[in-house]
């Protein structure tokens, strides 16, 4: 699953590796254009007819297992040998190997695997390796972990193509693993059966491949994609130290980190921002005690909120990670998720459905318990859900993902808006944003998505019928009359929320309708507004968000490079966006025509 946000957004990193422990031991390195969408497999395709390939490496995550399949038996098509490794083929490496179209499975790190594997073929003698051999598989042993990781080549980031036309040594978006491993042994990740314990690389050599990515005139948004970049504050200090000294400063960094790790590295907070980190992705997983015991989470819930102070004085963003769906939790225990999120004044709370990953322990008590529900990979993205609870399915665990999506959101925005224009536009964004995150679930029909939204809603309504916010600045806007958005899920069901002011206090009320609309309303349907999503592909949104990424970090460019001023052209150019926006115009459009309801008076 490819999710848009740019920071979430694979830069094929990992392949990268691989290329450049390889790229002195073969004569030719290629890779398909469009690696993140779907037009993978015909550049794939053109790619084995224009080049004599001897061998096809494809790494691959669980999520992403299907697509690596389809890419493995269009290399067979063309009678090329085929590698596969990465997290999902070391987890099941027996269940791969099922395949006809995988010659062999690299079992964990793979720099050194591969490089054996090109050079001397598959061998007893290379550790590391899985093959079928005479109706069985052979597994040639463990091999050990790189202890030395600065001895890693960089990745051969060359070899990328062009994306967002930039050159595949020049994304503005890039990825920079600054260590291996971790330390911990949550329950839920399989980075320990992947890269097992955690070793830093030097910070001599981090800077010295910032180096290679810092462009004085171009702002670059890195994305340290370490497992928990601050495991050694010694050593982050350092390299914040480096760049600062070096002037490498130009940068947009983005990382994740455990709360216990923010506290010890309090010292070194100011310089991190002085480098230009931007933002902290938080673990937080849980708001209940036992269940993060049960996930050997060893978060105190105290030290969450402390570590979200710090990171607010120093000015760093923080966004929170929570994972619902957990077998003992009911309905009840995950409606807490939203409501704690709020409490530490998280800008951005992202809540994932658990998912047992191979290779993981949760996979195993769950597979043992008979609680995983489905073993379609495509569902192994982090918001499909692919198990049941003691009291809860899986279609359950979708509404609550809704739930917990809509009563974090909250409504400050919506009631700081000015007229009835802003109040629709930001209800229609919001709601999109959520029918967005259940679509990834290709498993949903559209009236699963409708249902389990709507409840959602109802739910939220029933904790919060009235939502209030009082500002002295309201008393210069105010509004002349009330103002009621109607969310329609079907004749005679649906919810209106009012909006009123009196004064400096505005208050959005959410009012439960099961009788038709018989007076003027602005009315968003459902179906028409799901229906506007599923029209709007992924592969489009993640060009939208790279596009404004780029231009956001880069906006004292744009007037004065002619790169830039072209990036944007092209992007203002393109036919898709002008279908979509008129699409969107005629969403919005029809929520305010007179046959559908307008704002109706006081």
């Amino acid at each position: 699953m490819n999710t848009p946000v740019p920071r979430f957004f694979s830069d094929s990193i990992g392949v990268c590796y691989i290329a450049g422990a390889i790229q002195h031991d073969v004569e030719t390195l290629v890779m398909p254009e469009n690696y993140y969408n779907d037009a993978v497999y015909e550049s794939f395709r053109a790619l084995l007819k224009r080049y004599p390939i001897d061998l096809v490496g494809i790494s691959s995550m669980t999520g992403a297992f299907n697509n690596a399949m389809k890419l493995a038996m269009i290399a067979k098509e063309h009678g090329v040998f085929v590698a596969m490794g990465g997290f999902h083929p070391t987890a099941l490496p027996e269940e791969v190997l099922r395949l006809d179209c995988v010659d062999v499975v690299v079992i964990g790190e793979g720099e050194a695997t591969f490089r054996e594997l090109v050079l001397h073929g598959p061998s007893k003698d290379v550790k590391g390796l899985a093959y079928r051999d005479g109706g069985g598989i052979v597994f040639t042993g463990e091999r050990p972990v790189i202890i030395d990781v600065d001895s890693i080549d960089f990745p051969l980031r060359s070899l990328r193509p062009e994306r967002f036309g930039e050159k595949g040594s020049e994304y503005s978006i890039d990825t920079i693993y600054t260590s291996r491993g971790c330390p911990w042994t949550c329950s839920f990740c399989a980075n320990d059966q992947m890269h097992k314990h955690w070793r830093g690389r030097s910070p001599e050599n981090v800077v010295e491949e910032l180096s290679m990515l810092h462009d004085p005139k171009k702002k670059k948004h890195i994305k340290i994609w370490d497992a928990n970049f601050l495991t050694n504050i010694k050593r982050a200090e350092k390299i914040c130290d480096l760049l600062i000294e070096k002037g490498l400063t130009n940068f947009k960094f983005g990382t994740e980190s455990r709360v216990k790790d923010v506290i010890r590295g309090e010292r070194i907070l100011p310089k991190l921002r002085q480098i230009g980190l931007h933002l902290i992705g938080l673990g937080i997983e849980s708001p209940h005690e036992k269940t993060l015991s049960l996930m050997n989470k060893n978060n105190n819930l105290d030290e969450v909120r402390y570590a979200m102070e710090l990171t607010r004085k120093n000015g760093i963003g923080t966004e929170g990670y929570f994972i619902i769906g957990h077998y003992s939790e009911t309905l009840e225990d995950t409606m807490a998720y939203p409501e704690f999120a709020k409490s530490l004044g998280l800008s951005k709370a992202l809540f994932m459905v658990m998912t047992p990953y191979p290779g993981t322990k949760v996979f195993d008590e769950y597979k043992d318990a008979g609680n995983i529900v489905s073993y379609d990979w495509d569902l192994y993205n982090n918001y499909s859900p692919v198990v049941k609870t003691a009291s809860m399915d899986a279609l359950t665990i979708v509404k609550m993902m809704a739930y917990c999506a809509i009563a974090f959101s909250g409504y400050r925005s919506v009631l700081r808006k000015n007229s009835k224009n802003g109040i629709l536009t930001d209800m229609l964004s919001r709601l999109f944003s959520f029918i967005s995150i259940m679509k990834v679930n290709k498993s949903l029909t559209e009236n699963e998505i409708r249902n389990s939204l709507f409840d959602a809603f109802l739910m939220y309504q029933e904790k919060n019928p009235v939502i209030e916010l009082e500002d002295n600045s309201f008393s210069k806007k105010q509004w002349m009359k009330t103002i009621v958005i109607t969310l329609k899920h079907s004749p005679g069901k649906a919810v209106d929320f009012v909006f009123e002011q009196h004064g400096i206090r505005r208050s959005m009320s959410i009012v439960k309708q099961y009788s038709e609309i018989s007076t003027p309303n602005i009315v968003i349907s459902l179906d028409d507004l799901i229906a506007f999503s599923r029209s709007v592909s992924i592969d489009w949104m993640i060009k939208v968000f790279f596009t404004a990424e780029i231009l956001k970090n880069n906006s004292n460019l744009m007037l004065n490079s002619a790169r830039f001023v072209r990036q944007f052209s092209l992007f203002i150019a393109d036919r898709e966006l002008w279908r979509i926006s008129r699409s969107a115009l005629r969403l919005y459009s029809g929520a305010l025509k007179p046959d559908r309801g307008i704002v109706r008076s006081s």
